[in-house]
């Protein structure tokens, strides 16, 4: 028999079928469910004395899956792991080998036993042909892929395990936990509102002015009913070659801030509509060109992420779990990358698709690739895509578990990689600018779509509200029917989505594509940050642990070192740096650092005070957190002992069913949702933002 060991149940159910319909009786694919092996929670399980070894035990639950995959080993004349192919699957194919003796571990180095017996294959699709490919080719335990996951893995324990007691100390509550990366990602958010409280709001107008021009049908007949109006929508953008608008440059903590504004305020801005509205206007000038806009690259990690909490409001974490599905389900390729490459077998069999589907002339003569822009990108692993070219392969699998949200992502997935290999859409762009007597300059861009290409399928919207350009002449004069003045004020940088957040972590090396899901929703679950309308801000508790580290640790919790950490790890996989050394150069200063800091004893005081009173004995009431999340609670605790939940209320927003105020609750899970505040008198509940933004307001 030969034992092929997978992760999951789905994955193993997905390659016992291809097995059994390609008559391979030989095989038994196991699951190992994950992790095996890992560093226990109750101590630090590092041993600093002997080169950072790893103190790894069976993971309790998983007793029974190890002694079972020794059984199966021992009856097996060879093992096969499939694991997937990053480093958290080849460190669980690592432990998997490690119980069945075919690994001898020497730390800090590792090597293996009994190399016929063994076998590694790696893919990036669960299909026939990737399967069977992979097993004609097997390779060897990538050892270097393992090292920098231990690495990762063993840093990680270090800063948590060192940092988190100081925090317990300072701030008084014993689940505080400190990251290497978590941290950064919070302070991120964090840093990002005191530059929303530290930006200084302005007032400005903004005037655009609705220009008509009356185009004759018979121009003998002035009042012909064949007659009709072009009207044109420009905007004021100088008087005399001084422009009115004027765009401000800041320098913020992840990059830089540009925002604009114009030079008209309310004192001027009647005095300059009478003056436009008295002037004479003409087309001063038409400039015409042609575009080429190309399609976006193939879904990345990052990438898919961001679309899906756009397009559908998923969290990272919900689409990396339907991705997951997607992939064990043999639809997909693995999801967890940061390349854009496409393989040469799906741009052909792409062109084919698209000439069958849409005509040759949306397909290209040769295949479009893609140059991936993160200098960190794995470039033997490709982009997302589908695994066939067939956009309704969701709804063909006889799948209960497949649910509409999987064929939403999926046909995200397939739509953005099939449009790589489509025609580039040609636009005609038309900048009209529109000058009156006293000098004042109006200027409108309009666009017609020539040729759809790629929008046919990425855009479908687009395309079919396209117009046609009016027909205007340089010269033609035009009268100013509607002048719309609007107020407007400066835009401060925004606060972080899960989508913008993920975005600037990969602009700055941070993390890698396996762990933006699991940090964002660590320091939700730890009510470090709180969503509120799909954006991130930072509790107090959150502002002050991020605070204390980043002032204590500068070195430590910033975006260049954990960029450069992020790179180390890279060389490591790639055999270009000693993990010890690493972890050495690591921990020297950071225990020193440690060692400075333990001798602070102030303490961080994160209670906000509210305007309620105690009901018990009229002290103030304050906002304290639990593990649970924040409460209200007596401030003359131990005296007074009351607390009661705390509640977030939705403004001006009430309930349907009996006209009570609407508040945020979570379920045990952290879900979000919104109620009444009278339940349980009142049930009233929902999950979606949308339903609670239609309902009546409190007057």
């Amino acid at each position: 028999m030969k034992l092929i060991i997978v992760e999951s149940p789905t994955k193993a159910r997905t390659f016992n079928r291809i097995l059994k319909a390609n008559n391979n009786p030989d095989y038994q694919v196991f699951a190992t469910l994950g992790h095996i092996r890992d560093l226990p929670s109750k101590s630090i399980s590092i041993n600093f004395s002997n080169n950072f070894k790893p103190n790894y035990e069976v993971i309790v639950k998983k007793k029974k899956v190890v002694a079972e995959l020794k059984r199966l080993g021992k009856k097996s004349r060879q093992v096969i792991l499939a694991t997937d192919p990053d480093r958290e699957g080849e460190s669980i194919a690592y432990h998997a080998a490690y119980f069945l003796d075919l690994i001898k571990e020497d730390w800090p180095k590792a090597s293996l036993k009994n190399g016929k017996k063994m076998q590694r294959i790696v893919f990036h699709e669960i299909t026939p042909k990737a399967l069977f490919d992979a097993l004609k080719k097997p390779e060897s335990l990538r050892l270097n892929l393992v090292e920098a996951q231990q690495s990762r893995r063993i840093l990680d324990r270090i800063v948590g395990y060192e940092l988190s007691p100081l925090l317990w100390k300072k701030i008084g509550k014993n689940w505080l936990s400190a990251g290497r990366v978590q941290s950064v990602v919070l302070r991120l958010i964090v840093e990002r509102e005191k530059e929303i409280r530290d930006f200084k709001l302005e007032p400005y107008y903004q005037l655009t002015g609705f220009f008509k021009k009356r185009i004759i049908a018979d121009k003998t007949l002035q009042s012909a009913p064949e007659a009709r109006e072009t009207v044109v929508k420009a905007k004021l953008v100088s008087k005399d070659g001084q422009p009115y608008e004027e765009k401000i440059t800041l320098n913020l903590f992840a990059g830089i801030y540009t925002y604009s504004k114009t030079n008209i305020s309310k004192d001027s801005v009647e005095l300059l509509k009478k003056d436009l509205i008295e002037d004479s206007y003409k087309i001063a000038n038409l400039k015409e060109d042609v575009i080429l806009r190309y399609p976006p690259p193939p879904y990345s990690t990052s990438l898919l992420a961001q679309d899906a909490f756009y397009r559908f409001g998923f969290s990272s974490k919900a689409t990396m779990r339907l991705a997951q599905d997607l992939y064990e389900r043999g639809l997909i390729t693995y999801h967890r990358t940061d390349s854009f490459n496409l393989s040469t077998k799906f741009v052909f069999s792409a062109k084919d698709y698209i000439e069958k589907e849409y005509g040759k002339k949306y397909s290209l003569t040769k295949p479009r690739g893609y140059r991936t822009k993160s200098k960190l990108a794995q470039e033997a692993h490709e982009a997302i895509r589908p695994t066939k070219l067939d956009p309704k392969a969701t709804e063909r699998k006889a799948d209960k578990k497949i649910t509409i949200n999987h064929r939403r992502l999926y046909s995200l997935i397939f739509n953005r990689a099939v449009a790589t290999q489509m025609k580039e859409a040609e636009i005609k762009n038309l900048t009209i600018s529109i000058l009156g007597d006293k000098g004042y300059l109006f200027e409108s861009v309009l666009q017609q779509v020539l040729f759809d290409g790629f929008l046919k399928i990425l855009n479908p919207k687009f395309v079919a509200s396209n117009q046609k350009l009016p027909d205007l002449l340089q010269g033609d004069k035009l009268d100013l029917a509607d002048l719309e003045v609007k107020e407007s004020e400066t835009k401060s940088p925004p606060r972080y989505n899960e989508a913008s957040l993920i975005k600037i972590l990969e602009e700055k090396g941070i993390g890698r594509p396996s762990t933006y899901a699991p940090i964002i929703s660590l320091i939700q679950v730890k009510n470090y940050v709180e969503k509120e309308f799909r954006y991130f801000s930072p509790t107090k508790l959150g502002e002050a642990i991020s605070d204390y580290l980043a002032k204590s640790f500068p070195g430590l919790f910033n975006l260049e070192f954990t960029a450069r950490m992020e790179e180390n790890l890279d060389k490591v996989a790639g055999g270009e740096l000693d993990f010890i050394q690493l972890l050495r150069d690591f921990n020297n200063p950071f225990q020193d650092e440690l060692k400075d800091k333990k001798q602070d004893k102030s303490v961080i005081d994160v209670e906000e005070e509210v305007s309620e009173k105690c009901p018990k004995c009229q002290s103030a009431l304050v906002i304290r957190y639990s593990k649970f999340g924040k409460f209200l609670a007596c401030s003359s605790y131990p005296k007074c002992k009351f607390t009661k939940p705390f509640l977030h209320f939705i403004k001006d927003k009430l309930c349907p069913k009996d006209g009570g105020r609407i508040v945020v609750r979570f379920s045990k899970s952290k879900r979000k949702f919104y109620g009444c505040e009278n339940y349980p008198k009142c049930d009233y509940s929902v999950w979606k933002w949308s339903e609670i933004k239609s309902l009546k307001t409190s007057s």
